[in-house]
């Protein structure tokens, strides 16, 4: 059986992430899986047994999701976007899968219209056409006119054959940021959360004791980590504090590196053993996306977030907000972000580890691959 997951992160990289780990799953499965990703390319995330297929990138304009850059920063015009959907569907066409996942659309994306509804059109010419399911995360940003919901039921509708919901309902129903249709609660298949396994237990010693911050690249990150080696250079002797930024932030880094002397803070890009480190931290410090709320709680790290808000941006504050309910985790808004109050927050969580989630609900890739292969059997009733 073959998979085709549609896939674009536009400002960071959660989405690619979340992707890749539903990807590896079916591959460990035992299918052929092959990711189309349409944002930047994130060479840090990796899914073994996984074809990944680049199409020409996008990114957003900050948290202004309306507007598209392509790869040499300039906006994205009707020819790039035609040229991204015929890499597409010419992809689709070649791949023949049993299964097409799009990731966010059609409760996102929006801006992407053109090019996953032309991929869905092809689907629907199919002879025998695909088993066809959309993935979203826990929280969503909200509809900002009713007709978007209507919008998204008549796609729902005329396309798909469910929704993938990776979150467990009882910790955040999707009900918590989209306004859910009768429809659109019968197509519904919670899997839990999506998130790696734990790292081997005995993976070194690097990081162990140490205050982990990330926060993403570019303007995204900037206030969380300057306040953060700020806090290093104030805080008590021998406690040292780790700032992983985005490969493309060399500059900044270093600038950073002198707010604080060696032995308190270490400045370093992003690292594909990030869970290893975050494993053994005593605590982390960043925004509240998907990926690094989940790596905290799994992990059972205390936790300091500082969700992005930019723009109309409410999914970080929403799911911190909830989040936050639980013991070792705690919220800073960025409005009040200064050194002295992360040094509080961050007292506040330290030597209290968050309330564990059952197993169940760590397991949303593998889940997904059940659901999708019982999908599959009744469809052959």
């Amino acid at each position: 059986m073959r998979l085709m997951i549609a896939v674009t992160h536009l400002l960071g990289s959660g989405h690619l992430a979340r992707a890749l780990a539903l990807a590896e799953a079916f591959a460990d499965a035992g299918w052929t899986v092959e990711v189309a990703s349409g944002g930047r390319p994130a060479p840090h995330l990796r899914a073994a047994g996984v074809t990944l297929h680049q199409l020409p990138p996008l990114a957003s304009d900050g948290a202004d999701f309306s507007t598209l850059l392509t790869a040499d920063g300039r906006a994205a015009d009707a020819a790039a976007l035609e040229e991204r959907r015929h890499a597409l569907t010419a992809l689709a066409d070649r791949l023949q899968p049993d299964l097409l996942v799009t990731e966010l659309f059609p409760f996102g994306r929006r801006a992407l219209a053109g090019e996953f509804e032309a991929l869905l059109e092809w689907v629907a010419s199919r002879p025998r056409r695909p088993l066809v399911l959309a993935s979203v995360r826990d929280i969503l940003a909200p509809p900002s006119k009713p007709a978007r919901v209507a919008q998204t039921e008549a796609r729902l509708l005329r396309f798909y054959d469910g929704v993938l919901v990776h979150s467990d309902p009882a910790v955040i129903p999707l009900e918590a940021s989209w306004p859910l249709t009768p429809v659109m609660r019968g197509m519904l298949h919670y899997t839990g959360f999506v998130t790696p396994p734990p790292p081997p237990a005995e993976d070194g010693e690097e990081g162990r004791g140490e205050v982990l911050v990330t926060a993403g690249g570019g303007p995204v990150g900037r206030a969380v980590f300057e306040v953060a080696a700020r806090c290093a250079a104030a805080g008590p002797p021998g406690r040292r504090w780790r700032l992983l930024h985005a490969p493309g932030d060399a500059a900044f880094a270093d600038g950073l590196r002198g707010l604080a002397p060696e032995d308190r803070l270490v400045v370093e890009p992003v690292r594909p053993d990030f869970r290893s480190l975050l494993s053994r931290a005593a605590a982390a410090v960043g925004r509240c996306g998907y990926n690094t709320a989940l790596d905290c709680l799994a992990l059972g790290v205390p936790s300091v977030f500082i969700p992005f808000e930019d723009g109309r941006e409410t999914e970080q504050a929403t799911r911190a907000a909830i989040l936050a309910r639980r013991p070792g985790i705690a919220v800073l808004r960025e409005a009040a972000l200064t050194p002295a109050a992360l040094a509080a927050a961050l007292e506040g969580v330290l030597g209290m580890a968050p309330e564990p989630l059952a197993p169940a609900s760590l397991a949303g890739a593998a889940n997904s691959v059940g659901i999708v292969e019982r999908l599959m059997r009744e469809r052959e009733r």
